[in-house]
């Protein structure tokens, strides 16, 4: 029997295959992601998209963050494209589908097989071997806490279905 996270908050999370306990943070999630400075293509799509409002707002949110190097694996021109002010909606759907409402610490992630993503959209779960993947990324750190959430690091960008 599969078990379904479902959450009513946003948040951008990443996991690794030891975590980490979370401590209380005064940065919220955005702050916390651009002061590690591995995030800064990620803090551009989201101001492109006009999401940083929201991702600094109460939450909590789980974000599953992708790396700047997770992003420099798109295939060439799809970050620009997704970039432009027409495809603001596109951008917002791939962003979205990075986050889960509520915060889920990666113990809790690993005991279910998929989350409700703010998108709409179903992401899948699979935990094992000591590696832990959002569909086709694997979570490469954990429970890096913020005062409205926690983010957990992704290897690869996710993809809504269709995008």
């Amino acid at each position: 029997m599969k078990t379904m996270l479902t959450f009513t908050s946003l948040a951008l999370v990443g996991i690794m295959t030891v975590a980490s306990p979370a401590r209380a943070q005064t940065k919220d999630i955005v702050d916390t992601a651009v002061a590690a400075g591995s995030f800064t293509t990620l803090a551009k799509a989201l101001t492109a998209a006009d999401l940083v409002a929201t991702l600094k707002g109460p939450g909590p949110f789980t974000v599953f963050a992708p790396t700047n190097e997770a992003f420099a694996k798109l295939p060439a021109g799809t970050l620009e494209k997704l970039l432009k002010p027409e495809n603001k909606a596109m951008l917002q759907r791939v962003l979205t589908y990075h986050v889960v409402s509520g915060k889920v610490m990666a113990a809790d992630v690993v005991k279910v097989s998929s989350a409700k993503a703010v998108s709409g959209d179903t992401l899948s779960i699979k935990a094992g071997g000591g590696t832990v993947m959002v569909d086709k990324a694997q979570v490469v750190k954990t429970d890096i806490a913020a005062s409205n959430g926690v983010i957990h690091v992704l290897d690869t960008v996710l993809l809504p279905p269709g995008e």
